[in-house]
């Protein structure tokens, strides 16, 4: 604000005008959008410029429900002798439209089980029976919805309140139990929120044991408005029933899916008939119980055509005999269903791999995949592999720029600093390797030219897992000879899984410090060299 005296006038009072950058609304809302939550109030009485860029900031992103109720008069609830929450007086119009004023600047609302005590709720549903209007007009402009926090009776006509046109995204997760009457609002979710484009279902446990009956089931209350959402892109949901897959599959928008099938029994056992698939996904990520479930789900697919697949698996636990063939049907079953030339990222993560022992020709579907960027595979124990395994796996997978497969414990077969040096060869994209190898076997590399001349510049993160080690110094200099642009050796593995064991993980301690050495010792050459040119 500047103060100039208004020469023409015969007053001598000054005149107050704003300076000139505040007439541009673009300079308000951003202070605004700046302006901490507890100020905006005060923000806004400031002067009639601030006042809608102030309260829209103020209101944008609701984290409870309770300033709904504590914009009202204090005098307009009290609480009877049954300790009920009543109304007191009517509430006038003039009332009504400072409410809707506010409400019309909503845009996100997050309810969690501590934002929204009962009180709150009660002092809602009363404002829902007394308003002038429909609940839908409530929020006119809400675009998300992100409910953490019961799915009980009570709290049903407030979701119905914020089920809107304009919702967007739409994330619940509820704890057990939920209670039916707050599933059947969801039912109506085609015709409340045409528009969705991302929606999230999780029901929260605290049981390990997902195969009791008894758990409530989403997916019977949104495969009814399922065909209505044609421009849902972002599906999540906890339990997909075999009716809610097969409307999935119709979207033609659909681009990211994930499934939560831990819940469901019905893949057991193989399946009789083969649904549709996916044509035209980006990213698809499923979680079952063991992997012998997850290669049921996808032999009930005719085609996958995903960009990114990542599965994930509780355990491998499993009454079934063979089970050392199950990675091998499951890759054997991703090379028929998914699209060759498509996938560019495949995860597969399993829990408890207990009885599983890997062995290379297990990996030999997934050289199909010649487009593959991203390789990640955890948990699947013990991986029996060898340069020559490693070094077919990398000539088929020449664009790989991450590969990690971590195991729980070194196998007596593993490959070696050799088979590192061909994997840099095939692969010369890599920027992110995770590898158990056997460091002992370093004979006929020279430490001071480890890959004949050729390296790898762009690998920044090296995970060598539960690597063996005898010489640190004769392994820094092979490290820091093929990967020159490496700090250190992640040793995030060690940290985990052998904490007590500090003897077994000081060698490569020595390692990262012989490697900043090398790495200070480089950086002083190239000042030296500066200062001389």
């Amino acid at each position: 604000m500047t103060k100039q005296s208004n020469l023409n006038s015969e007053s001598s009072s000054p005149l107050v005008t704003m300076h000139s950058a505040l007439t541009n609304l673009e300079v308000i809302y951003t202070i605004s959008s700046y302006t901490q939550c507890r100020s905006l109030p005060a923000l806004a009485s400031t002067c009639r410029a601030f006042k809608h860029p102030a309260l829209n900031a103020l209101w944008r992103d609701l984290q409870s429900m309770e300033p709904l109720v504590k914009c009202l008069p204090s005098d307009l609830f009290s609480i009877d002798e049954d300790d009920r929450v009543v109304l007191q007086k009517p509430i006038d119009s003039k009332l009504w439209d400072t409410l809707f004023e506010y409400l019309f600047r909503v845009h996100s609302i997050t309810v969690t089980q501590t934002s929204i005590p009962s009180a709150v709720i009660e002092h809602l549903n009363l404002l829902m029976l007394a308003s002038p209007s429909t609940t839908m007009s409530w929020f006119p402009n809400l675009h998300k919805l992100t409910w953490h926090a019961n799915g009980t009776r009570i709290f049903a006509p407030i979701l119905r309140m914020a089920l809107v046109p304009s919702m967007l995204v739409l994330n619940v997760e509820i704890s057990l139990p939920p209670d039916y009457t707050f599933l059947s609002v969801l039912s109506s979710l085609g015709a409340l929120c045409p528009y969705l484009q991302n929606m999230t279902f999780r029901i929260r446990h605290e049981s390990e044991d997902l195969t009791l009956g008894s758990l409530p089931q989403i997916s019977p209350f949104i495969a009814q408005p399922m065909s209505q959402l044609h421009h849902l892109h972002t599906l999540s949901i906890w339990d997909a029933g075999s009716e809610v897959l097969e409307l999935v599959m119709r979207l033609r928008a659909i681009q990211s899916l994930s499934l939560d099938l831990r819940a469901s029994s019905a893949w057991g056992e193989k399946p009789r008939f083969q649904s549709p698939g996916f044509d035209c996904l980006k990213w698809f990520n499923i979680s079952t119980r063991t992997i012998w479930h997850a290669s049921n789900f996808f032999s009930s697919l005719r085609v996958v055509k995903s960009k990114q697949i990542k599965v994930d698996v509780a355990s491998t636990r499993t009454r079934l005999p063979r089970r050392s063939q199950l990675i091998t049907e499951f890759f054997a079953i991703l090379q028929e269903r998914c699209d060759h030339d498509i996938l560019e990222y495949l995860s597969l993560s399993i829990g408890h791999s207990k009885g599983l022992s890997p062995k290379p020709s297990d990996f030999t579907p997934l050289r199909a995949f010649s487009n593959l960027t991203h390789l990640l595979i955890a948990g699947t124990g013990n991986i029996s592999n060898s340069d020559e395994g490693l070094c077919q796996l990398a000539k088929a997978l020449p664009k790989l720029q991450v590969l990690k497969i971590n195991e729980t414990k070194l196998s007596t077969q593993s490959p070696t600093f050799h088979g590192l040096i061909n994997l840099i060869w095939c692969c010369p994209a890599l920027t992110s390797l995770a590898l158990a190898i056997d460091t002992t076997e370093s004979e006929g590399i020279d430490p001071k030219c480890p890959g004949s001349g050729r390296c790898n510049k762009r690998l920044k993160c090296l995970a060598l897992e539960n690597s063996t080690i005898n010489d640190p110094v004769n392994v820094a200099l092979i490290i820091s000879g093929l990967f020159p642009s490496l700090e250190q050796v992640d040793l995030a593995y060690w940290g985990t899984f052998y904490k007590d064991k500090m003897d077994t993980m000081s060698p490569w301690v020595i390692v990262n410090n012989v490697l900043h050495g090398f790495r200070v010792a480089r950086e002083r050459r190239v000042e030296s060299w500066s200062d001389c040119l």
